[in-house]
């Protein structure tokens, strides 16, 4: 999407593009997204901010690509500094990340490491308030998915990493984060449509997406006294590096997302305005709820 485009009226239809057999392609866990064919688009040049996060202090996970990138990005576009986390492996990726934030004049801490860690996620809090002065917004973003059609196939190695990077370390992140967090803070949670409309090859990861909806509302109350707001995104099919390391059969990514009522795939662009809306005063009346982007398909 051009930069000129982004507040003309649009088809969204044909906004992006639909998933086509050159799409087939795999890499090894995690992915690059630089390696994909086409690059997602995560607003690299289409997002443009209005100050709506003026001064505020954001940690995002999988800040590297996909919906992760979109929201960091869209966050410092918005005035946010950014504290990103990612994988080692993931470095090519974040660097991009970094110069696109400090280019909009926002500060970026780069923050690699495994969420599967406990001492790390809370490592990774710690470090926010040390290089930015404290957190105010917490993005949860980071996932694990792979495919498998049978569950006699899922490993007990698979099913416990899907778990710990889903859902424990978003509980590690949360515990460690609201000790830190004044009234006006906000704490943003990655669903998924799987949480409504469980595939059958992605039985662990969609039990962790809805597990997180749980979480998001159950801690939505507890915390509402403190002036905290907890929501989340749940995204349908959005092209990110994700899908391409066994996240979806390679066969099926030449029509990824062509299902959805809207005929295409998302793009992470297109997540970023969800998250900065569920971060912003704009929504200061909206706690526990999941903001559904997922192409048209209708939801509980």
């Amino acid at each position: 999407m051009k930069e000129q485009d982004q507040f003309m009226i649009q088809d969204p239809t044909s906004q992006y593009p639909k998933a086509t057999p050159e799409w087939k392609q795999q890499q090894p866990e995690p992915g690059l997204q630089c390696k994909m064919t086409p690059v997602p688009d995560a607003g690299e040049t289409s997002y443009r901010g209005t100050g709506r996060l003026k001064g505020r202090k954001a940690v995002v996970t999988g800040a590297d690509s996909g919906i992760g990138r979109a929201a960091a990005i869209a966050f410092a576009r918005e005035g946010a500094d950014v504290v990103l986390n990612y994988l080692p492996e993931e470095e090519a990726d974040a660097q991009e990340v970094i110069r696109i934030i400090e280019e909009a004049g926002q500060k970026a801490v780069a923050v690699p490491g495994d969420l599967k860690d406990e001492q790390f996620c809370e490592q990774l809090i710690q470090t926010a308030v040390e290089k930015l002065g404290g957190i105010d917004i917490l993005a949860n973003v980071a996932g694990k998915q792979q495919s498998v059609e049978n569950i006699a196939d899922i490993t007990t190695e698979q099913f416990d990493a899907t778990l710990k990077t889903n859902v424990y370390a978003l509980f590690w992140l949360c515990k460690a984060a609201i000790k830190h967090m004044k009234p006006g803070s906000s704490i943003i949670n990655t669903s998924s449509i799987q949480a409504y409309n469980p595939s059958p090859n992605l039985l662990d990861y969609a039990t962790t997406k809805a597990a997180i909806n749980n979480f998001t509302k159950g801690l939505a109350q507890q915390v509402a006294s403190k002036g905290i707001r907890v929501n989340a995104v749940a995204p349908g099919p959005v092209w990110t590096a994700i899908q391409v390391v066994g996240g979806q059969p390679v066969e099926k990514l030449a029509e990824f997302g062509n299902s959805t009522s809207l005929g295409r795939p998302g793009q992470p662009a297109e997540m970023a305005p969800a998250y900065v809306f569920l971060a912003s005063h704009e929504s200061s009346y909206v706690s526990g709820e999941t903001l559904n982007a997922n192409g048209g398909t209708p939801t509980p």
